[in-house]
């Protein structure tokens, strides 16, 4: 793994690399489940944690970030972009996709499935406000979640945490408490995941919910939706190449780093 500032000179990889960015380390729960199905690419991972979190921030705000992101992944040759934010998903994935000819995979709200499976007809979404917001949000709600109760919770505070890395420290702890168990009360049996920070949380949210939640990550559809698109294009990597991953941060590149190593560690 190598990991750069801003600042540091480009490199030329002989395969052309998925690139992946985020306000911050929450992409990696994305990136994470991508290396796992496609153990042979090559990636670019992007936190602009200079500017995190987006969740409150204006649209325009976020698709110029976006706009900043998308040209840097491209000087690096990244064939294919995860939009690995819910909150710059629902901004601007439809601008980068009219602006730019690269393939891009954004983050879409997991509601179709727990509306599907839910038992008790009553479905919890943890996200952020932007993603709240967000037209695709509320277009899936419309296609897909007419016949069940939708609880919607604003995660404030835990992008916050998921980027010192205290994933289950008592604050965290207190604030999901705080979240889920009104969730819970009201009969919830699918928690959707709305933030890729999110998944970072799910130990601490499966002691609280127990076995009476199931927890949604949309990260292992995505890798899928990332894996169909480079079967589409006819994009994989062939080359046999041991897999490069490049880190890149406009902030505190240190939390890229160490959530980095705890994923490649623990996997």
């Amino acid at each position: 793994m190598i990991f750069s500032t801003l600042n540091s000179s480009n490199s030329s990889l002989m395969n052309a690399p998925i690139g992946f960015f985020d306000s911050g380390v929450g992409g990696l729960s994305v990136w994470r489940e991508g290396v796992k199905l496609l153990p042979g690419e090559h990636t670019v991972y992007y936190a602009d944690n200079a500017y995190c979190p987006y969740g409150a921030k204006d649209p325009d705000e976020i698709i110029a970030r976006s706009i900043h992101i998308v040209d840097f992944l491209l000087q690096h040759a990244c064939k294919l972009i995860v939009v690995a934010c819910h909150t710059a998903t629902a901004a601007a994935i439809d601008y980068l996709r009219m602006r730019y000819p690269v393939p891009f995979v954004g983050m879409g709200p997991a509601v179709k499935p727990a509306a599907q499976h839910s038992v008790s007809g009553v479905v919890g979404v943890l996200a952020t406000r932007g993603t709240f917001k967000g037209r695709l949000y509320h277009e899936t709600l419309a296609q897909f979640a007419t016949d069940v109760q939708i609880i919607e919770q604003p995660g404030d505070g835990l992008v916050e945490l998921a980027e010192a890395g205290q994933t289950d420290s008592d604050e965290a702890r207190a604030l999901l408490q705080q979240y889920i168990r009104p969730m819970l009360d009201a009969g919830a049996d699918h928690l959707v995941l709305g933030c890729t920070h999110y998944p970072f949380f799910i130990p601490a949210i499966a002691r609280i919910a127990g076995a009476h939640m199931t927890i949604i990550d949309p990260a292992p559809a995505v890798a899928q939706r990332i894996k169909s698109l480079l079967m589409q294009h006819n994009l994989f990597n062939t080359s046999g190449d041991d897999a490069r991953h490049e880190f890149f941060s406009s902030g505190n590149l240190q939390a890229v780093r160490e959530m980095a190593g705890r994923i490649m560690n623990n996997e």
